[in-house]
C-alpha cells in the first residue's frame, strides 16, 4: 500500500506540476498577446472548463496522495524520505492555499464582471497581473512539490 500511495503521490504532483508550467511557459503568454476582449473571453472560457472531474481528481489527489504516502508506515523508509515527503505535502498545501486564496477570487471576479459596464480593458487590468503573480507563485510550489516528493520515492 505504501508503495501504491508513493507511486501516486509522484504521479499526481507531476501531472499537476505540468498542468501549472504550460499554462506559465505556453498558455498565459500567448493569452497575453490577445486584446482586452479576447483574453478577457478565453479567460473566462478556461475558468469554465477547467475545474472538471479528471482535474479536481488530479488536484485533490496531489495534496491527498503526498499526505496518505506521509502517513502511511513503510518498511525501510529512511528519515530523510520521510522529510521529503513532508517538504513535498508542505509545498503542495501551500500551491493549494495560493489558488484557493488569490487565483479563485480573480477567477470568480473575471466571471462575474461579464457584461459589466466597465468594458474588457478594467477588466483585465484588475485580473492579468494580479493573477499571473499568483500562478508564478502556485507554479513554483507544485514543481517544488513534484522534485521533493519524487526525491523522497528514490531517496
Amino acid at each position: 500500500m505504501a508503495t501504491l500511495l508513493l507511486a501516486l503521490a509522484v504521479v499526481s504532483t507531476g501531472l499537476y506540476a505540468g498542468f501549472m508550467l504550460i499554462f506559465q511557459t505556453g498558455i498565459m503568454p500567448a493569452l497575453a498577446r490577445l486584446t482586452d476582449a479576447e483574453f478577457v473571453a478565453a479567460m473566462r472560457r478556461i475558468n469554465e472548463c477547467v475545474p472538471r472531474r479528471v482535474f479536481l481528481l488530479v488536484f485533490f489527489g496531489m495534496v491527498a496522495f503526498p499526505a496518505a504516502a506521509f502517513l502511511v508506515p513503510a518498511d525501510g523508509r529512511s528519515d530523510a524520505q520521510k522529510w521529503l515527503l513532508l517538504a513535498g505535502l508542505v509545498c503542495a498545501a501551500l500551491n493549494h492555499a495560493v489558488t484557493v486564496a488569490g487565483n479563485v477570487p480573480l477567477n470568480v471576479a473575471l466571471a462575474a464582471s461579464e457584461g459589466a459596464s466597465t468594458g474588457d480593458g478594467a477588466a483585465r487590468s484588475a485580473f492579468e497581473k494580479r493573477w499571473n503573480g499568483f500562478h508564478r507563485m502556485r507554479t513554483a510550489l507544485v514543481v517544488g512539490a513534484f522534485g521533493l516528493v519524487t526525491a523522497g520515492a528514490v531517496a
